[in-house]
């Protein structure tokens, strides 16, 4: 039976001519999905009861089952624990800071790449996500959040998995999320943060909807990369480069380098000239990101004072640089470590 709420508004308008309707039923359809919550056919009043009927025998939605939900009492931030049709579990992160609410939403049941400082990645990979279940991320944890009367304002591809290696559903999910008719996000608020898929970079901006790019770098050099990233033994540092520097960018967007810095990894003031160099002639920002502990015991974040004197570094060569706020961090919030704990306890008996 297929899934009405991972179709694309103009495949809906489709599947109803196909089931000998006009084409605007699917419009409506769509409407009911993504602007009103519906998750009933009965509920979609508009249309008629044999059309109705139709549909329940045709067509399901995507559910979602939130099976743990952790607050951190200090900055707001939640993460939630889902529960998918097959009994997998997924994790997604609202990260709050002031009035912004960032949604780091999942697009695989655990991740083929391999990074030796994410909790995901002990994992393994299971399977892709379906654009529904990526799209319905965001519209669970709103529902949620409309208790409170708060909303998810942007959205990141960053949970578990790599969003570039299930690219064919997260293309569909982003052109959900961006249509107007659909949960109606800016492509501004959107970013899709990727491992170094080099090969799949170019595909984002032949989107009619140019979302945001963001690149998790981590290492200046192939032998540090390579020991933390696996990617990189296929698209080292010099063709990730290349590549970044060889893509359309529209005027005023800046690609996102993401750089989680590990103590005695690659958190040096040699590192932070690197990084200049291999960034030169990039329009780009720099987000710092102390590594969160959870991802492998073996890994430590560096002091405060380390992580400044870096950014410094960055700053005085004239490169906008961030820290950014470990925020989730008393509820786990790096991905992966939720899952993990929950199948812990599963797997022992708790």
């Amino acid at each position: 039976m297929i899934k009405i709420d991972s179709m694309l508004l103009e495949e809906l308008k489709d599947f109803m001519v196909e089931q000998g309707e006009k084409s605007f039923r699917g419009e409506q359809v769509y409407k009911w999905i993504f602007q009103k919550g519906v998750k009933d056919f009965s509920q979609m009043t508009d249309l008629s009861v044999e059309l109705r009927g139709k549909l329940q025998n045709n067509a399901s939605f995507t559910y979602l089952k939130p099976i743990e939900i952790k607050r951190d009492e200090y900055d707001g931030s939640q993460k939630f624990l889902f529960e998918l049709e097959d009994k997998n579990k997924i994790e997604s992160v609202a990260l709050k800071d002031q009035d912004r609410i960032t949604l780091c939403v999942s697009t695989q049941v655990g991740c083929r790449m391999g990074c030796a400082f994410c909790a995901t990645a002990k994992i393994g990979f299971i399977r892709d996500l379906t654009a529904g279940e990526i799209v319905r991320q965001i519209m669970e944890v709103n529902e949620h959040l409309a208790t409170n009367s708060e909303k998810v304002t942007n959205i990141v591809f960053m949970g578990m998995g790599e969003p570039l290696d299930n690219y064919h559903n997260v293309v569909k999910a982003i052109g959900i999320i961006t249509d107007e008719m659909g949960l109606g996000y800016s492509h501004r608020k959107v970013t899709v943060s990727t491992s170094g898929v080099v090969d799949r970079i170019d595909e984002l901006f032949k989107l009619k909807k140019q979302v945001n790019l963001a690149v998790s770098l981590n290492a200046t050099t192939d032998d540090i990369r390579s020991a933390i990233m696996p990617i990189n033994k296929k698209f080292n540092i010099e063709k990730l480069m290349k590549k970044l520097k060889s893509l359309p960018i529209q005027k005023r967007k800046r690609i996102t380098i993401e750089y989680v810095m590990i103590k005695g990894v690659n958190d040096t003031l040699d590192d932070a000239k690197r990084l200049v160099r291999l960034l030169n002639g990039l329009p780009i920002k720099i987000n710092l990101i102390a590594y969160n502990d959870g991802g492998n015991e073996n890994y430590r974040a560096p002091d405060e004072q380390t992580v400044l004197s870096f950014q410094k570094y960055l700053v005085d060569k004239h490169i906008t640089a961030f820290i950014r706020k470990s925020l989730g961090k008393n509820i786990e919030g790096a991905c992966g470590q939720l899952y993990a704990k929950y199948n812990k306890g599963v797997n022992d008996g708790c």
